[in-house]
Formats: C-alpha cells, sequence, structure tokens
C-alpha cells in the first residue's frame, strides 16, 4: 500500500495532534463525584491498598495498562532515530493495543542508552503497569534489558520485536510445512540477518522442532562461523563450523528461507537452488528480501510471506502482541513464558484452519479466503484472535503456574474478551447455549446462496440446527465442493422435484385461503415458490422454524408466511423488531418492519408482542414511547396517538414500565427526566425499548444508528407469529444469518411453553 507524505503528516496532525489521549471511567459532573475521585474519597482505596497491595488491581486501571516503552534506537525501518522521534510509532502501538484487545497504554520514550540505567528506570515503573512492552531497542542490549527485567520483575514483560516476529512466523512455519507435506524434524532452514528478531525467531523455531544442525544464520558479513571474531554470545549460539560463507553457500537444498534483514539481498538464482517447494519468509519491511512477483514467477512452487499487507500470508505483529499481553493480564501473569508463547503460536496457526467469517472476507475484499498456500495465517481482522489467542495464552500462564489469578468460566471470558472491543455478546452467547441444548430443523429458502451455505456449515457443525436447504440440489453441492465446505447433518429439497408433496401442500394452502382467493391449483402453483414451499414445511411439522429473506426484499418474503403459518391465536398483530447494542448497552426498536402507520390500538398490539419479545431475550423491558413531544409538549397527530397508545398500553399491562409520549433523547437520559420529568415511569433506569409511532421513523433510526453510530445489530426479528418464521435483513453476514438462526432454534424450543418471540 502507498502512503502520501502529506496524508500521514496530516493524520497526525489533525484535530488534537498525535494519537491517544486520557479518558476518564467514571462520571464527573457533580461535586459529590469530584470528592469522590479525588480528594477525601481517594484515601479510601489508598487504604485498602495498604492493607493489601493486590488491592491495586481491584481500585485502579493497572490490570488493564501496559506501557510501551522505548529508547528509539531501532525504529523500524529508520534506525537510531532517538525517543522524540520514536514517538509516533510509540504512539501507534497504543492505539493498536486498544484497538485489537481493550488494553489502555501509556508510551514512555527514555532518553537513555545506557542498558543498565534503562534497566533501572523500567523497573521503577511496576507499581504503575500490569505489563512492559519492550520496543525498538537495539541489539544486542535489547536481550540484556529484556532478560534482566523478567528477572527483577514480578509482571510480564516482552520485547515485541524479538517475540512477536518469532511467534507468528512459527505459526506461519507449521502450516507452510503442512501444505508441502514436510516434517519440521527434517527441514534445513537458512536465517538471513542476526539481529533481535532473527535470534528470537530461530530459538522459537528449535522449540516446535526445528533441529540446531538444520539451522545456518547469515548477516550482513555472511555466514556465522564459530572462527567469527566479530561475533556476540547470542549469535555464536547459532553459529556453524561447516564450510559455508555466503548467503548463496547456504542456500542450495534448504527448504526454507525466513528473511529479518535487507530489501532485495535474495537473489532469483539463489532461490532456484533451494528444494522443491521452498518456503521463503522475506519479512524485509517495506521492501522484502525478494520481490514477492518476482520470487512466483521464480519458481512456481514457492510459498511465500512477507511482512506487507499487500500480499498474501502477512507476517503481522499485530496478531500476537494485543492477545498475549490481553491474556497475561486476565490472570495476572508474573510474566511472559516459553509456554505461554507456544500456546500462542498454535492457537494462530489452528485458527487459520477454521472457515473465515464473512466479516473477515467483507474487510478484504476475498470470498475465497481459505487454508493453504495463499492463506497461512489469520488475517489481522478477524475478530476471533482475541477469543482464540488470549484463551490459549491465559490457560499455558495458569498451567505453568506463573498466573496469580485463575479463570473458572471460560465461556464467560470469552463474553468478557468480547466486550473489551466493543462486540456484546452476552445476549447471542446465551441464546447460542441454549439452541445447543437442543438443535431444531431449520429450513432455508435461498440455500443456492453461499452465505446460507457458510453458515448452514456453521450451524451445523456446532450443534445449532439441523439445515434443510431448499433449491437445486446440483447447483448446492457444487457450491458445497467448490467452496471445500464440510456442513453435516443437512438434507437438501428441491420444490420443483417434489410433484407429489407440491400437490399436498397446495391443497393445505387452499383450504386455508380458499375465501380468500387461491384455488386449489394456485395453491400447488405457488408451492414452486421455495418462501411457500418452506413455509409449509413448518405448518405440517417437517421442519422446525423457517429462514428467508437475504436476496428479497421483505414485503416479498413475509407474505408467504403469513398466508401459510399466520399469526399466533390472541395475537392481532406481527411487529419487526430489531435489537441494537453497543458499550453503553442493549436496546430494542420495534416496529422497524411490518406496520406502516399504525393506530393508537395497534401500537397497543405492538406494545405487547415487543414486550414479549424483549423479556425472551432476559431483559426486562423498558418502553418509551417514541413522539416528537415529550407528554403533550407539543400539538398534532403524532404526539396525540402516542399519548393515546401510551394511556391504553399502561391499562392493558399494568406490570409494564411504560411511558410517552417522548423524545428519544429525553427517554435514555434520566439525570434530564428526574430534572424535567421526575413522574416519568422511564426516569430511574431510562428506557431500553422504543416503540416508534410509524415504520418509517423506526426504519430510519435503526439504519442510521447501525451505519452511523456504528452500533450492532440483530434482526429484524418477526414477533406474533403462530410458528417460528424469521426474516433476515437483505445482505445479511453469515454472522448475522447464524445470529438469527440461533434465535430461530431458541423460538422453537420455547414455543409449546408460549414464551416464544
Amino acid at each position: 500500500m502507498s502512503i502520501n507524505r502529506e496524508d500521514a503528516l496530516n493524520y497526525h496532525m489533525q484535530g488534537k495532534p498525535g494519537k491517544i489521549e486520557v479518558v476518564p471511567t467514571k462520571t464527573l459532573s457533580s461535586q459529590l463525584d469530584l470528592a469522590l475521585a479525588y480528594s477525601p474519597g481517594v484515601a479510601e482505596p489508598c487504604k485498602e491498598i495498604v492493607a493489601d497491595k493486590e488491592n491495586v488491581y481491584k481500585y485502579t486501571a493497572k490490570g488493564n495498562l501496559v506501557a510501551v516503552i522505548t529508547n528509539g534506537t531501532a525504529v523500524l525501518g529508520l534506525g537510531n532515530i532517538g525517543p522524540d522521534a520514536s514517538k509516533p510509532v510509540m504512539e501507534g502501538k497504543g492505539v493498536l493495543f486498544k484497538k485489537f484487545a481493550g488494553i489502555d497504554v501509556f508510551d514512555l520514550e527514555i532518553n537513555c542508552e545506557d542498558p543498565e540505567q534503562f534497566i533501572k528506570i523500567v523497573e521503577s515503573l511496576e507499581p504503575t503497569f500490569g505489563g512492559i512492552n519492550l520496543e525498538d531497542i537495539k541489539a544486542p542490549e535489547c536481550f540484556v534489558i529484556e532478560q534482566e527485567l523478567r528477572k527483577r520483575m514480578s509482571i510480564p514483560v516482552m520485547h515485541d520485536d524479538q517475540h512477536g516476529t518469532a511467534i507468528i512466523s512459527s505459526a506461519a512455519l507449521i502450516n507452510a510445512l503442512e501444505v508441502v507435506g514436510k516434517n519440521i524434524n527434517e527441514i534445513k532452514i537458512v536465517i538471513s540477518g542476526a539481529g533481535a528478531a532473527a535470534i528470537s525467531c530461530t530459538r522459537l523455531y528449535k522449540h516446535i522442532g526445528v533441529r540446531s544442525e538444520n539451522i545456518v544464520m547469515c548477516d550482513i558479513k555472511g555466514v556465522l562461523r564459530k572462527d567469527r571474531p566479530d561475533l556476540d554470545v547470542s549469535q555464536l549460539e547459532f553459529a556453524t563450523d561447516r564450510d559455508l560463507n555466503t548467503l548463496a553457500d547456504a542456500l542450495p537444498g534448504a527448504d526454507v528461507f525466513v528473511g529479518l534483514s535487507a530489501g532485495n539481498i535474495l537473489k532469483p538464482e539463489a532461490l532456484m537452488t533451494m528444494a522443491k517447494d521452498p518456503i521463503v519468509f522475506a519479512l524485509a519491511n517495506p521492501t522484502p528480501e525478494i520481490d514477492y512477483e518476482l520470487a512466483i514467477q521464480t519458481r512456481p512452487d514457492v510459498i511465500m510471506a512477507t511482512g506487507r499487507s499487500d500480499y498474501p500470508n502477512q507476517v503481522n505483529n499485530v496478531l500476537g502482541f494485543p492477545y498475549i499481553f490481553r491474556g497475561a493480564l486476565d490472570v495476572r501473569a508474573t510474566e511472559i513464558n516459553e509456554a505461554m508463547k507456544l500456546a500462542a503460536v498454535y492457537a494462530i496457526a489452528n485458527l487459520a484452519k477454521e472457515m473465515v467469517p464473512d466479516s473477515v472476507n467483507k474487510s478484504y475484499d476475498d470470498n475465497k479466503i481459505s487454508f493453504g498456500k495463499y492463506y497461512l495465517i489469520p488475517k489481522p481482522l478477524d475478530p476471533r484472535l482475541i477469543t482464540t489467542i488470549s484463551p490459549a495464552v491465559a490457560k499455558a500462564a495458569m498451567d505453568s503456574g506463573v498466573a496469580k489469578k485463575h479463570i473458572e468460566d471460560w465461556a464467560a471470558y470469552e463474553v468478557e474478551l468480547l466486550q473489551r472491543i466493543g462486540i456484546d455478546q452476552r445476549l447471542m452467547s446465551r441464546i447460542i447455549t441454549q439452541a445447543k441444548q437442543a438443535p431444531k430443523r431449520v429450513v432455508f429458502a435461498e440455500a443456492d446462496n453461499l452465505k446460507i451455505l457458510k453458515a448452514a456449515q456453521i450451524l451445523a457443525n456446532e450443534g445449532i440446527a439441523f439445515p434443510i436447504l431448499l433449491g437445486n440440489a446440483e447447483k448446492i453441492e457444487h457450491l458445497i465442493v467448490e467452496h471445500a465446505l464440510t456442513i453435516k447433518n443437512y438434507k437438501i429439497v428441491d420444490p420443483f422435484e417434489e410433484k407429489e408433496k407440491r400437490i399436498v401442500f397446495g391443497n393445505i394452502l387452499h383450504r386455508k385461503r380458499s375465501r380468500k382467493g387461491i384455488t386449489a391449483e394456485m395453491g400447488r402453483t405457488l408451492m414452486r415458490n421455495r418462501n411457500y414451499y418452506g413455509a409449509m414445511m413448518v405448518e405440517t411439522g417437517e421442519a422446525d422454524a423457517f429462514i428467508s429473506g437475504l436476496t428479497q426484499e421483505y414485503a416479498e418474503t413475509i407474505k408467504p408466511a403469513l398466508q401459510v403459518i399466520g399469526v399466533e391465536e390472541g395475537i392481532k398483530r406481527v411487529a419487526g423488531m430489531y435489537i441494537l447494542s453497543n458499550d453503553k448497552g442493549v436496546y430494542f426498536f420495534s416496529d422497524t418492519t411490518v406496520n406502516m402507520n399504525p393506530t393508537a390500538e395497534e401500537l397497543v398490539d405492538i406494545v405487547g408482542v415487543t414486550a414479549r419479545g424483549v423479556k425472551f431475550f432476559g431483559f426486562e423491558p423498558r418502553i418509551a414511547m417514541l413522539s416528537y413531544s415529550n407528554f403533550g409538549s407539543n400539538a398534532g397527530e403524532v404526539p396525540e396517538k402516542v399519548a393515546k397508545a401510551t394511556k391504553f398500553a399502561k391499562e392493558k399491562y399494568p406490570d409494564l414500565i411504560i411511558d410517552g409520549d417522548i423524545q428519544a433523547n429525553v427517554a435514555v437520559d434520566t439525570h434530564l427526566q428526574q430534572e424535567m420529568y421526575p413522574f416519568s415511569a422511564l426516569a430511574k433506569d431510562g428506557a431500553n425499548t422504543f416503540v416508534f409511532p410509524a415504520l418509517t421513523s423506526g426504519n430510519i433510526a435503526y439504519k442510521l444508528l447501525q451505519e452511523v453510530g456504528g452500533m450492532e445489530a440483530i434482526g429484524p426479528l418477526l414477533m406474533g407469529m403462530a410458528k417460528p418464521v424469521h426474516i433476515l435483513q437483505l445482505g445479511s453476514s453469515v454472522r448475522e444469518i447464524v445470529n438469527m438462526v440461533a434465535i430461530a432454534v431458541v423460538d422453537s424450543q420455547s414455543h409449546n411453553n408460549k414464551i416464544n418471540l
């Protein structure tokens, strides 16, 4: 990717200079708040920490605070530029910690090149931080600095330049060897570079099985030989007494080349001398040791990895350090040891073999990402990294005896990790867990769509549902094979091939809708439509839930379901609800999809099905009847309709927390309500459920919050149907489909108890 100089400078200069700021985590809106935050209230946690030093993790931010520390002596691609010039890099590292693992960072640029003095400075910071990330410190001093700090400090210390690349490239090496079918104990490996990263990488390669006698390391002067007088202690560890002098001497017959040195030093003629299916990790940045395209042209059988994002298999440290520190912090590890690093290696390697989420495909505009030559390690934007690597690291810390805190509930820990990065999965985690307890048969009307098939694979393989795939069997099977999907326990049904069943289903529809103009012949014809056929499978008990709408407008999809299945007994009106969530909480929006301009009486019906839907998800509904006025402050058709609906709803559902007419901002602002409208039923806790006066306002609101506000959306959930039917949002992602099906399964499980949506 080409970066314009002015763009880069403007990015760092615009608005507030730099990339980070400190944000209070507690409210500071009153004199009481200030007194609690500082004097005199702050004395109480201080006394608790004096009594027990471990209470510092309970009352301060230490447990989630990492120092990114450098002296600027080895900044990537820039060299010894000093501490001031290194600050933009350290701020950037802090942004990555926060973005990918929810870890807060103070960057510290220390004006000190003397190793012992540097060690003393960092050691003195232990009371402030939960972990230390050393960065951009030149070799060989970095080895001594890290080693001594690990001895002297009882919090995790890691020099990422050493271990980050080692961990990520080790995972890539394991998977590359699997792709080419070579044994790690037998491969010959050549390392170009003898600095901090190269030394650490090679040490870790030995831990995963590479044999010492099969390693040759080179620096700018050539092969590291035992008779060279200029080698330091760490380099002597990998010196050889073989009659090799240059990189070209070392490469013939080598299976693996790892470059951690300089651009364009691996020549095509040298690459040609390597063994069959050579593995080349050209990790110099921004210019690799050999150009990617040149390497592919020279050796079509080569497996390549670089440090660049514009080529496959980017070895990027962001795959490691945020999640390694996250796991270490969460168990209060006293260090990051070899067991924890190896746990990260294998977690990363194994994740690459799993099916790639649709969100990742979208991020990289590539629908064909799958394990193999061009995908050895996960992509940096894969949301599963935190829930894969951090638990592995935390468990390794516990098993190896360096954890002060133990995790007992790993499922809850996974939810906590997702919350750290702003993905609130508490609701869906509960639903998916419940769905797995009794999976149901779910029929998909659009099974010839790749997203549906990918979702079906997840649903079937994770035991959430048994997919019934409607469509042309040959086309569906072709898609499954073409995209290497492995769907378990699925069934394909092609309505066009089910002539007798279409007659039976058509006759049933005729009997149900004969007074609505549907003849027997028309009913049989409609059964060629997969939406009608799938809905009838649920109606007749051949399936438990129906899912459609991925590629069709909502109205086209809901009409067959309403005609075939209809509304639940006692329910006058179905409604559509969206669930939106962010770091502030979970909110329910209704009606967003079905009722265009409901009357006051119809709004009361919507309140009823919405309240039941909210309770279905384990929340107590606090319902705001929305308008552009507050309790009659403005006249008009909408406020009057909403006020009337609120009055009727309170009479019909006296146990509900409900009020209106009320403006949306006031509904969630408890301070404003307590000041201006203390009589409001929502003044204490605010609203979590919003009933809109018309479909237009509800639909616009949720879409704006989803796209502009960055809120996650689940829905639309169809409430009030006689049997489980759910209509997907047009163009839903695979993850959204899986979530919707899990809801449909739980809906089906609880249907007989009348607590379904």
